[in-house]
């Protein structure tokens, strides 16, 4: 295919990777006040995955890993204010002045959303897996032909 033997494509993927890495940092952090979140920065994070693995560039290959540590970061996050006393997944906001930057909030559910990131992002490894995606750049075996020619 072409992804295998053009030069462009890789190096139109390769451009392409950091742009789209901001932009999965800005939804991640932009999430709470408007659109985005973790399953948008997960999403975006999960097609630079998919690019990379059509252009046989090196991604991400522990997807139980990623869901495993995501299932637990979101479930922790979920539980831990029922341990003090409050409700299923209310949430903690702390805020602090920092000279540069002005007034900054951040809540326990930045953390929540980093969960849900880890465990799209691992859910698009695991379907790249299963689907049997391979770099396009590794010869695969001719299938084998059985019957008539």
């Amino acid at each position: 295919m072409i992804a295998s033997t053009s030069p462009i494509v890789r190096l139109g993927v390769r451009a392409a990777s950091p742009l789209a890495l901001t932009v999965a940092a800005f939804l991640f952090f932009a999430g709470h006040n408007r659109p985005g979140g973790g399953f948008a920065a997960g999403l975006v994070l999960g097609a630079v995955v998919a690019l990379r693995t059509m252009a046989g560039l090196q991604r991400p290959t522990h997807a139980t890993g990623l869901l495993t540590a995501g299932g637990i970061v979101a479930g922790l996050v979920a539980l831990a204010p029922v341990v003090v006393g409050s409700p299923l997944l209310d949430q903690a906001v702390v805020e602090t002045t920092v000279p540069a930057l002005g007034k900054i909030k951040a809540g326990t559910a930045l953390v929540f959303d980093a969960g849900v990131v880890l465990v799209v992002v691992g859910m698009v490894i695991a379907v790249l897996d299963g689907l049997g995606a391979e770099p396009l750049s590794q010869p695969s075996s001719p299938p084998v032909r059985r019957g008539h020619p």
